[in-house]
């Protein structure tokens, strides 16, 4: 989820993820769960945020929304659909059995997308979850997915949050009754084996 240039990377309107996306290695780890998803015959979707250049369809009815239209408004948006803000970072491709799911409003990928029906289609029943952010769009996706019926896990080192600590205590104290936890090199070994 949203491991794309305009949010984590150089230009990205929050440094402190930024920071801690860097400090903490989350996209080597995501890169590795998606290699290692490939390689077994698992569909790797990719949740983006994309928005207009005018910034049409953006509301500001909580604080998050406010300070990222007031951002935009001062900075430019780094998500503009079709900018390279809009794309994912390139450890994680795309590669071109990928899908990538834009959503161009709200904080978590299933509201108002194609995410929920594609993945029924997809016959998927497991989510793995990476991405940013622990604080909002991670925590909405898992309570989204299991309340959609999916089995969620979470892979804690290909997510980020800022602090760390309350991230680590998200995850800690709410994510892991909801998902089973793991870490990339856990899930990878898992995959690799025969």
């Amino acid at each position: 989820m949203e491991l794309q240039q305009g949010v984590v990377g150089p230009d990205a309107l929050l440094p402190e993820l930024v920071e801690q996306v860097a400090q903490a290695g989350t996209v080597e780890a995501a890169a590795r769960v998606c290699q290692a998803a490939r390689a077994v015959g698992a569909r790797v979707v990719h949740c983006t945020a994309e928005h207009r250049a005018d910034g049409a369809g953006i509301t500001e009815n909580a604080k998050i929304m406010a300070l990222i239209a007031k951002l935009g408004r001062e900075q430019g948006l780094p998500t503009e659909a079709g900018s390279p803000g809009a794309a994912l970072v390139p450890e994680l491709g795309p590669e071109p059995a990928d899908i990538v799911i834009p959503r161009m409003h709200g904080m978590t990928p299933f509201t108002s997308t194609s995410l929920d029906q594609m993945l029924r289609n997809l016959g998927t029943r497991t989510i793995v979850a990476t991405g940013v952010s622990v604080n909002i769009g991670i925590l909405g996706l898992c309570l989204n997915a299991l309340d959609l019926g999916y089995q969620v896990v979470l892979v804690r080192d290909a997510v980020a949050g800022v602090p760390a600590e309350y991230a680590d205590s998200v995850i800690d104290n709410t994510l892991s009754l909801i998902a089973t936890i793991t870490t990339s090199t856990e899930l990878c070994s898992l995959w690799e084996s025969p």
